[in-house]
């Protein structure tokens, strides 16, 4: 099982991730605000995750860690 770590205060709410994940279960936060205001980046179901870093890679400010 893979493990997904965001580094939230640098998050920008972008939404990228969350169209490269295969597996759909990225989503940004309604409730989670991070330093700047911007709503976050959150997984929603971490045993599902796959581990194909499909996130990591279309974030643009690299904020995404994929441990396997």
């Amino acid at each position: 099982m893979a493990k997904l770590t965001f580094n939230v205060d640098m998050c920008k709410g972008c939404g990228l991730c969350v169209a490269a994940c295969p597996k759909h279960i990225l989503e940004v936060s309604k409730t989670k605000i991070n330093k700047k205001g911007h709503y976050v980046a959150e997984i929603t179901n971490q045993e599902a995750c796959i581990g194909c870093a499909f996130c990591a890679t279309m974030c643009p400010d690299c904020i995404i860690k994929v441990e396997k």
